[in-house]
């Protein structure tokens, strides 16, 4: 299954986002921490060129806790500093900041040296569409001030948001890149959602899913739908189907319903911790 996803719109926010480049000290590069490869966009990672690097692991909850570790060392020792948190929740922002603040520790003693003092950091926080940067950035500065929603493309415009007296974030568009060389990438950011499921043929992507979870987590999906093994995909969409009385006129199996049904489940966590990548796959 090959998946390609590039609005106009998001040519337009790269350009901006290069524009104000100039304008920080910190990029702040939010992924999916159930897939950190294939949510990095290769544009974002030439936008840090120069700049201090943090990678949020964001989701984490959602992904296998020693995946998240194998990854939080990856990044490290390639000189980028890492923070795990889940955004919905409050409980990592302390960790964050800490983050943020060592990441730009140079900076913070090269304007003491020079006798400028409580000068914000200024962070551009930026990550493909429905990885949570919206979500995170409301979370670290305890209050509603960017727009979030549960599908891609919800900020559309840059801005500005002051988190306290020593940090300033600027929100910015998710954006894509115009190809995905390798159909892995496109495959697994339509199972998080960062491609627009209006433009995805839904059974053929919950039928990748499942031959996934056949390979990589053996049995998971015939504990969590409670019904019997199944040999192909097309048997196990059919389980599903089946089991949660997904049936349509006629009661022929409504696959288009099961296909939704698996990939919520997926998406909510509510199939418990899974990774989809882990860095010796790279």
């Amino acid at each position: 299954m090959n998946v390609q996803w590039y609005p106009g719109h998001m040519t337009k926010a790269k350009r901006a986002m290069l524009e104000d480049r100039k304008l920080v000290d910190l990029i702040i590069e939010v992924v999916d921490a159930r897939v950190p490869f294939s949510s990095r966009n290769p544009d974002l990672q030439e936008l840090a060129r120069d700049k201090f690097h943090m990678i949020v692991l964001n989701k984490a909850d959602l992904a296998d806790a020693s995946v998240n570790q194998l990854w939080t060392e990856y990044f490290q020792n390639q000189g980028i500093f890492v923070a795990k948190t889940d955004a919905r929740t409050k409980r990592d922002m302390k960790t964050i900041h800490e983050t943020v603040k060592e990441a730009c520790q140079k900076k913070i003693e090269r304007d003491r040296r020079r006798g400028i003092l409580n000068r914000p950091i200024r962070a551009m926080v930026a990550g493909i569409p429905n990885v949570g940067k919206s979500t995170f950035i409301n979370s670290f500065a305890g209050r509603a001030c960017a727009k979030t929603g549960n599908r891609p493309g919800v900020t559309r415009g840059n801005q500005w948001i002051r988190i306290n007296s020593s940090v300033e974030l600027l929100d910015t568009p998710g954006i894509l890149w115009p190809k995905f060389e390798d159909p892995k990438v496109g495959l697994h950011l339509a199972f998080i959602g960062s491609i627009r499921d209006e433009v995805i043929q839904l059974e053929e992507l919950s039928l990748e899913l499942i031959s996934f979870f056949q390979k990589q987590y053996p049995g998971l999906l015939e504990k969590r739908y409670e019904m019997e093994p199944f040999q192909t995909p097309l048997q196990g969409l059919e389980g599903i189907a089946s089991s949660r009385g997904c049936r349509m006129k006629g009661n022929e199996l409504d696959l288009a319903k099961a296909s939704s049904l698996l990939l919520d489940d997926f998406r909510s966590g509510r199939m418990g911790r899974i990774s989809l990548e882990k860095p010796e796959c790279v």
